[in-house]
Order: structure tokens, then C-alpha cells, then sequence
């Protein structure tokens, strides 16, 4: 695709305020059922209300737009985990639990996006890598903690911290991403996910038998 420069406008709320407006319009397109790879740029221009020329002012191209559809959901969910401390007050599975609730929220929110990344990153070597990028964040983030945990003694020693970590990671957002798919997408089903994808973590990973 060819290089396009893009020049900032001089007002930035007003920036913000048009790039809100594609971002809303893309979004909108894709609840009701548009798949990201047939939206063209004109569609989802005319959608926001906006130049086609002012589309490119904002972002470099789709693939930069779907970046910046995922990056709040990502930021959401990455950091509602993050909140949990495996040795905090209360029953910890019960706070993981609720913290795989919340998630299971927001990628609820986001699962039109989520099947965009899945599309577009199965050609798209640059929204492959981005999100590939996001899930080694946590994955380093769960290597700390599990290390820590290994460290009190509250993690059997034996554990494979690295192996286990990306499996839980990875393997969890896989099943996240399928659960609220449009296919098996099921709200009533949501509890026992969350109750089960929490234990098979705190049982299987943080607190396994020695």
C-alpha cells in the first residue's frame, strides 16, 4: 500500500472529535453485520460523516483504524486482570471469578471487533503482530505473579511458570473469543464461563497440587 502522509489538524479536540466519529461509524457497521474486510473506506467515510480525504487525515489506513477499535477493549480487559492479586483479600477465586465476569462484559461489547481481528489478522501481518503483542504483555505480567506466588510458597515449585503462563494467556483468550461469537454467543452461559474459566486457572495453574 502506498506511503500517505497524513497532516495533523491545528485543533485537536477537534481531532478527537472526528476520529470518535469513525471509530463510532465502523463499530456501528460492524454490529450490524458488515464484515470489516468488505467495508471500504467510502462506506465507513459516508457512515461517519466525514470525507473520504479526511479518513486518511486520521488514520493511515483500515488496518490502523481496527488497531484503535481494539486498543480500548484490550486495554480494558488486560487491565481488569491485572487488578487481581492471587494473594489478596478475600476469597481470591471468588475476586477472579468476578474479574472473568467483567471481562467476559467487555468482550461481549467488543465481539464484532474481536471477529474483525480474527479475520483481518489471518492476512493482516501487522494487526496479527499487534495483537500477538498485547497478549505477550500479559503473559509477561502473569509470569511475574506466578513467580512471586512460587516464591511464597503458594505455587508448587514444580510448576513450569513460562509454559503455563502462555497457556492460561492465550488459551484463555481463544475460549473468551468464542464464547461471545456470534455463533455460540449466549449471555446465559456467561456465569458458568466465568466460574469455570476462573478455576481452571486458580486450580489448575496458581494453586495446583504439589
Amino acid at each position: 500500500m502506498p506511503s500517505i502522509t497524513r497532516r495533523r489538524p491545528s485543533n485537536p479536540d477537534g481531532r478527537a472529535a472526528v476520529e470518535a466519529r469513525v471509530l463510532a461509524a465502523t463499530e456501528r457497521l460492524l454490529q450490524q453485520g458488515a464484515r470489516f474486510t468488505d467495508l471500504g473506506v467510502q462506506r465507513i467515510a459516508a457512515e461517519a460523516g466525514v470525507a473520504r480525504s479526511t479518513f486518511y487525515t486520521h488514520f493511515r489506513d483500515k488496518s490502523e483504524l481496527l488497531m484503535r477499535l481494539a486498543g480500548t477493549m484490550r486495554e480494558s480487559s488486560f487491565g481488569r486482570t491485572g487488578d487481581w492479586n492471587p494473594s489478596g483479600p478475600g476469597d481470591p477465586l471468588a475476586v477472579l471469578t468476578e474479574v472473568f465476569a467483567d471481562i467476559i462484559r467487555i468482550y461481549r461489547t467488543y465481539a464484532p471487533v474481536l471477529a474483525a481481528i480474527s479475520e483481518v489478522a489471518a492476512y493482516d501481518e501487522v494487526v496479527r503482530e499487534y495483537w500477538a503483542a498485547g497478549l505477550e504483555q500479559f503473559v509477561t505480567r502473569t509470569v511475574k505473579a506466578l513467580r512471586a506466588e512460587q516464591q511464597a510458597g503458594r505455587t508448587p515449585a514444580s510448576l513450569d511458570v513460562e509454559t503455563a503462563s502462555r497457556l492460561i494467556v492465550h488459551g484463555g483468550d481463544r475460549f473468551l473469543a468464542d464464547h461471545v461469537s456470534t455463533t455460540t454467543a449466549d449471555p446465559a452461559t456467561d456465569a458458568a464461563a466465568a466460574r469455570e474459566l476462573a478455576a481452571t486457572w486458580w486450580y489448575g495453574v496458581y494453586r495446583r497440587p504439589a
